[in-house]
């Protein structure tokens, strides 16, 4: 019961959080989302062993990625402001010249670049998704992208407590069950027809286009789940972090939004915005 309260405690200030980043103000929404980049990829680079030095200057590069994304995508910066990116890919790899110590070099540098890819550029794309052509800062497509995920989670975790006998992918989780998953699906379905009555997302996003998403979400949120899991039982370890109390670290909370959101921005630039 305890561990219950805890949970949901800790899930309301994450969601206030996030309201709060993508509603107050843009400035506020590069401060916020930039502070959960930067603990993401901390703990990332931290169960994956990097040194401490280096961390910090990961973390720096993904941030910066992060922060020049968003300048380019509101307009505020044209192409030039990713050079430094391209610096920092270098750096990386030149920078493993001049490590005398007894390392696996090639392991550090696949794990620094794989920290980028795997949370740096999918916060990236938030900001082509809050910052929509010819519409400016529209936070509610990454509203609905957070609440998709979570109505997918809260419906999976039901439905596979209840009646999950029948094993999703036992391998990576052993939990994870295809009711739980049929759950979700059909809980988040009937979700997507609540944007899609309301004027400020059908004026650009109809009924049928919202259904798709919902299915899309849910597809890659759960393989975004299961990316993690197979992540942490590689380096074996049971959580990335302990910063949320009864969720684990920033890591554990984000793993399935770190999927969803580039198939989400593809699916958009495909379907939707064509120019």
């Amino acid at each position: 019961m305890k561990n219950i309260i805890i949970r949901t405690l800790t899930g309301i200030i994450y969601i206030t959080i996030i309201l709060g980043g993508l509603f107050v103000h843009p400035n506020i929404f590069l401060c916020v989302f930039g502070i959960l980049l930067s603990l993401t990829l901390w703990e990332f680079y931290t169960i994956t062993g990097i040194k401490k030095w280096r961390r910090v200057i990961a973390v720096g590069g993904g941030v910066y990625l992060f922060g020049a994304s968003f300048f380019y995508a509101s307009d505020c910066a044209d192409g030039r402001v990713f050079l430094p990116c391209m610096f920092y890919i270098m750096f990386v790899l030149i920078s493993e010249l001049y490590n005398k110590k007894n390392v696996d070099h090639i392991r550090s540098c696949a794990y620094i670049i794989l920290g980028q890819v795997y949370c740096a550029i999918p916060f990236a794309l938030l900001n082509f998704l809050v910052f929509l052509p010819g519409k400016g800062y529209t936070p509610w497509l990454v509203l609905a992208l957070f609440a998709f995920v979570w109505i997918n989670d809260t419906g999976a975790f039901l439905v596979g407590r209840t009646i999950g006998k029948h094993r999703l992918f036992e391998r990576i989780s052993p939990k994870k069950s295809w009711e739980g998953f049929a759950g979700g699906m059909l809980l988040t379905m009937g979700a997507s027809l609540i944007p899609a009555h309301i004027h400020i997302y059908n004026s650009m996003i109809n009924a049928q286009t919202w259904l798709c998403i919902s299915v899309l979400i849910v597809v890659f949120a759960t393989w975004g789940d299961l990316v993690e899991s197979l992540l942490k039982r590689t380096i074996g370890v049971k959580d990335t972090g302990a910063l949320l109390p009864g969720h684990g670290g920033m890591l554990d909370r984000l793993d399935s939004i770190l999927m969803t959101i580039p198939a989400l921005y593809i699916f958009i630039r495909l379907m939707i915005i064509q120019s």
